[in-house]
């Protein structure tokens, strides 16, 4: 078996570099679309319906994009291809979205706007599943918490900028944060603009200063024999067949990606609540808006002050993630993984005792601390246990893991928050921190292979 090089830091760097920009959008996504969505006139017990479009978007094509990314090269490489087009849709659907009151004649601008989060957040999927493979095929083991750690810094940068635009454009450079009832602020929509132009300038940088494995190479590499990877990839298969190698391949997971999903679905449960009801929660609790109300001037004001706290995690998830490598080295991945989500869920349990908007950043240093591990840690631990020539395929596969919790979420959010809390969202924040301790207790249930004990 060849020996994989290790690579230079600014090496590892170019291999992730895209995440930037796709953090900057999807930053300005779970900042703004419930706030978008509710300016075109969904009421507050839809959101979380509405918000489904992406779990299960992410559910359909990671797992399609994975395998047809294991066995494609061309001039982009096995990943580019797929990295980059993605890339190119989501910036096009990041434009249109919040002018969707402007651009629609023949259907309602709501379900337009709908229609545009599904293609974006689609998209994003298409471009981010590549990556996580991308930096498993390129970095060698030894290098794979620090390929993922910085991948997870860059993630979170690019999510400070994203989260922190609106309220930037509004309170530094005057572009005005109210529209008319049925419209989307000038400032979101300028947000979107300059989001979606950074995400495919900084995926073209990955796509162009990257240069993969040719597949020779990387079978010999990865103990691969290269004739039957060229012959297998050739294979016509129907669309059954297609089907009962991936159910095999499903049934035939490492038994780490199962433990692992506990973790994720009460990390990732506690996370798509956050981007739906944040918004209203921090209206109604710190800012005093009436239930209900999404189209006021403090309404407007309060959803920037959300994407300033969205900016504000990421923030400290970035300076975590500069550290993971070496407190994982020192304390075990396992109990670095476990720490951050028991901080994570003391940080939303307490956005209920902090009711004003400044003390609410607080918060934020938990919760970004969980954020920066669930990007890197899970990945780390699954990488070593997957085989090279299906790392694509099962990363798809982990994507489950991902959506799955999101869409259960996504059904009973709604019903959690009008039957059980009269419609107070700040309880729905409660809920997310026992989910997120939950997850801390699951790490413990994690067995690998080299996993230093504490």
């Amino acid at each position: 078996m060849k020996i994989k090089p290790a690579l230079r830091f600014w090496q590892i760097w170019n291999v992730s570099f895209g995440f930037l920009g796709i953090q900057i959008g999807f930053a300005l996504q779970s900042a703004n679309v419930s706030r978008i969505l509710s300016n075109l006139g969904a009421d507050l017990h839809s959101l979380s319906f509405f918000w489904l479009a992406a779990p299960v978007m992410g559910l359909i094509v990671q797992p399609i994009v994975g395998a047809a990314s294991d066995r494609t090269w061309n001039r982009f490489g096995r990943r580019g291809s797929y990295i980059l087009g993605g890339a190119f849709i989501a910036a096009v659907a990041m434009w249109l979205m919040p002018n969707s009151a402007a651009l629609v004649s023949v259907i309602p601008p709501l379900v337009f706007g709908a229609l545009m989060f599904a293609l974006m957040d689609g998209s994003f999927n298409i471009t981010m599943q590549p990556f996580r493979a991308l930096v498993a095929d390129m970095v060698p083991e030894d290098q794979r918490t620090l390929g993922y750690s910085v991948q997870s810094f860059l993630i979170n940068t690019g999510a400070v900028v994203g989260s922190v635009l609106p309220y930037f454009l509004t309170n530094i450079l005057q572009v005005s944060n109210t529209a008319a009832e049925g419209e989307v602020p000038p400032s979101v929509i300028w947000s979107f603009y300059i989001g979606g132009a950074i995400l495919l300038l900084s995926v073209i940088w990955t796509v162009f200063k990257t240069k993969e494995y040719p597949p020779e190479v990387y079978c010999a590499q990865n103990g691969i024999d290269f004739d039957e990877w060229t012959a297998y990839g050739k294979q016509k298969k129907s669309l059954g067949e297609k089907l009962t190698n991936f159910w095999h391949l499903f049934t035939q997971m490492p038994k780490v990606m199962a433990q692992l999903a506990v973790v994720q679905f009460f990390s990732w449960f506690a996370l798509y609540i956050m981007w739906v009801y944040t918004t209203p929660a921090v209206a109604q609790h710190a800012f005093g808006t009436p239930i209900g109300d999404a189209s006021s001037e403090l309404y407007q004001e309060a959803g920037n002050w959300v994407g300033v706290l969205f900016g504000a995690y990421s923030l400290f998830a970035a300076l975590f993630s500069i550290v993971m490598t070496r407190v994982a080295k020192a304390l075990g991945r396992k109990t670095t993984y476990g720490t951050a989500l028991l901080l994570g869920g003391l940080g939303y349990i307490s956005m209920y005792f902090f009711n004003t908007p400044n003390l609410l950043i607080l918060s934020m240093v938990g919760v970004g601390i969980a954020w920066a591990a669930i990007l890197a840690m899970p990945y780390s631990i699954l990488s070593e246990s997957l085989p090279a020539d299906k790392m694509g395929v099962y990363m798809g596969i982990f994507n489950f893991t991902i959506a799955g919790p999101q869409i259960i979420s996504g059904f009973i959010g709604g019903f959690i928050l009008r039957s059980l809390f009269g419609n107070e969202a700040i309880y729905m924040m409660i809920v997310c921190g026992i989910a997120m301790l939950l997850g801390a207790l699951a790490v413990s249930t994690i067995k690998t292979s080299r996993e230093k004990q504490p």
